[in-house]
């Protein structure tokens, strides 16, 4: 496979950018590799900051979300990137309702990543 089939699909995504990627990563093996991460840590990670919000609890959400500001720049459009950048200051100073109104604007579209991300894996996974 070349970069060039790996980076390309039938149906292009709204949120993830797999350009991107392989332009921070270099190798579709490696994209691939950290892709399968990325899609169960969004799984795992995206219900325990909705719980740790619910639950009011500011500094575990912050956590949380200082991890995915972290790995958004390398696997996202940057209107998503500045999206989490936004609700992860917040949840670091803004009143919890407020961070929570924030947060359930943005969950759709990290739902919506997992969903894209799952669907790349489905096309260009060979295990």
């Amino acid at each position: 496979m070349t970069p060039l089939d790996f980076m390309s699909s039938s149906t292009s995504p709204t949120y993830l950018s797999v350009e991107r990627a392989m332009e921070f990563i270099g190798d579709a093996n490696g994209v691939l590799t950290l892709l399968k991460t990325l899609h169960q840590t969004l799984g795992e990670e995206l219900p325990r900051i909705q719980a740790m919000l619910d639950q009011g609890d500011l500094h575990g959400a912050n956590r949380l979300l200082h991890q995915l500001k972290g790995f958004t720049p390398v696997f996202c459009v940057d209107s998503l990137v500045e999206q989490v950048v936004s609700v992860e200051h917040l949840s670091k100073h803004a009143e919890p309702s407020d961070v929570l109104s924030a947060y359930m604007r943005l969950a759709p579209q990290l739902a919506t990543l997992r969903s894209e991300v799952a669907h790349h894996l489905s096309l260009h996974s060979t295990a």
